[in-house]
């Protein structure tokens, strides 16, 4: 989603994650037969993941002081003037990016922006801060020129659009994960809104979206299409912000992706400053997919996610602290390193592992931003100092600044949508849970999570640190753990195309056998 931000026409559009993982040798994850998964799931009593989510204990969600809910209420509503001043008053297309002063934003749209806006005006609306009807008037006219006019490619929007026509803006790659935080922006605002109208647009946009041709004859999804070039071929297979994704493909009323492909995506494990998790450095990649599914209580047959991004949250905060021999200001109270403006230009901070740090002090608001809930007083902390430090020249009519360098006192010029957005929806959740709840009431929702064999986290099954095989009469069955006591080692070919059977040990399964085994019911 940024490598095309920063223009680099090397890394075909791919997230920061994605570019370190393709760097680096890492074996990949085993194909499962999802559907098999997902009905053994149902089979040994496993609780539908939405029910288990509704039911996750929020009784330790922390008391917010005075002090926090005012610093709060001023993030989020210096986020929603942000999707109010920036969105075309006709198209309902929100700019990519503005100057953080206000002043009249020249760059494109962004399809993924848009999605936050709708997420916004509807959090508006619910503390009361629009006039009567105003959100869903906004959401009804940004739908209805996504449904008839904005340009896309098998459902797919362009990253970035022209804001006054929807026209693709540049050399803008037609985006799935773009396409997807639009889409769950439109599936949070119709569950809020509750309209017919909007039901009947956000039913057009899904069920126009073709995930098998997204696929491009393999498992996982490509990163995007141009029409230059074709398909990019950087593709969504190893951990970062791509849950949210898989999950709409899953759930998905036409075109759906089949079950395996939850299970085709490497997930790295990684210990760093004391925490371990499942490893990409820039904080958003733990964080937008937490935007708007709930994934407390629930885990699937790999992590329990939530857990996951707080151990990240965490373990950056730690690490950072570490570095305060390079970076003097860095702290326990003072860190941040995420995808962000940069003085050279648009760069991917992050939590470096084996991928190498390329850190230089830069510190980025909506990293604690996006962390809020995964750790409310350490992200809190971090906000006001960054106010204290930053003074009027990070904290401007949207609120803080894409990012500054408390070392070198350079701060970026620009607010970036994405990153209010993240920072707005998080902050919301903490306080309230609102975009979780709804959202998860779609059915889209929960039977994407179901194909995938989410269940309640506790207990948590074992952990292997190589995945396991089953075989069966007419299926092979991928487990990493739950103690069966046929388990063996997995191995594969190379990723295979539909027209090439994947091997396990000797045993060829072919792709038709795979899609016909987990078929939907």
């Amino acid at each position: 989603m940024y490598g095309v931000m920063n223009g680099s026409a090397a890394t075909d559009g791919a997230s920061a994650c994605e570019k370190a993982m393709h760097a680096v040798s890492s074996p990949r994850r085993g194909i499962v037969l999802g559907g098999f998964l997902a009905t053994l799931a149902l089979a040994l009593g496993v609780v539908s993941p939405a029910r288990a989510a509704a039911e996750t204990d929020v009784a330790n969600t922390p008391t917010l002081s005075d002090t926090d809910t005012a610093l709060l209420d001023q993030v989020e509503n210096r986020a929603v003037r942000y999707f109010i001043e920036q969105t075309d008053p006709v198209t309902g297309l929100t700019r990519d990016r503005a100057p953080s002063d206000g002043a009249k934003a020249k760059g494109p749209a962004s399809i993924a922006a848009t999605g936050f806006a709708l997420t916004a005006w509807c959090i508006a609306d619910s503390r009361d801060e629009l006039p009567d009807g105003e959100a869903l008037r906004r959401v009804r006219r940004t739908l209805r020129f996504a449904v008839n006019h904005a340009q896309q490619v098998h459902g797919w929007y362009y990253h970035f659009l022209l804001p006054h026509t929807g026209a693709r803006a540049g050399n803008s790659e037609v985006s799935t994960i773009d396409t997807a935080l639009f889409l769950q922006g439109a599936i949070f605002a119709r569950e809020y809104l509750q309209d017919e109208e909007v039901d009947r647009l956000v039913d057009k946009i899904y069920r126009r979206i073709d995930w098998e041709w997204a696929q491009h004859d393999r498992v996982t999804l490509t990163m995007g299409w141009k029409p230059e070039v074709g398909f990019l071929s950087a593709r969504w297979d190893s951990y970062s912000e791509l849950m949210g994704l898989y999950l709409l493909g899953l759930g998905a009323p036409n075109h759906p992706l089949p079950d395996n492909a939850w299970h085709a995506w490497s997930r790295r494990r990684e210990t760093i400053a004391g925490h371990t998790f499942i490893h990409c450095g820039p904080l958003f990649t733990h964080q937008y997919s937490h935007a708007w599914f709930d994934f407390r209580g629930l885990r699937d047959a790999y992590a329990d996610y939530w857990q996951n991004s707080v151990e990240a949250t965490l373990a950056q905060r730690a690490w950072s602290a570490q570095q305060a021999h390079r970076f003097p200001h860095w702290s326990n109270d003072l860190w941040g390193l995420t995808a962000s403006d940069a003085p050279q230009g648009y760069r991917a901070w992050g939590t470096p592992a084996r991928d190498g740090d390329d850190n230089d002090g830069t510190l980025v608001p909506c990293a604690p931003g996006g962390s809020l809930p995964f750790a409310p007083q350490e992200c809190l902390t971090v906000l006001r100092r960054m106010r204290e430090i930053g003074g009027d020249r990070l904290w401007g009519r949207y609120g803080f600044a894409d990012a500054f360098n408390p070392e070198t006192g350079w701060v970026s010029g620009d607010v970036i949508g994405i990153d209010l957005g993240i920072t707005l929806v998080m902050a919301e959740n903490l306080r309230t849970g609102l975009v979780w709840h709804d959202f998860m009431q779609a059915p889209e929702v929960r039977r994407g999570l179901e194909l995938a064999g989410f269940g309640p986290s506790s207990p948590a099954p074992a952990l292997h640190e190589s995945p396991t095989l089953i075989v069966f009469e007419d299926s092979v069955l991928f487990l990493p753990g739950h103690g069966a006591t046929t388990e063996k080692p997995l191995t594969r070919d190379p990723e295979p195309t539909r027209d090439t059977p994947l091997r396990y040990y000797g045993i060829a399964v072919s792709m038709d056998v795979e899609r016909r085994s987990s078929r939907r019911a």
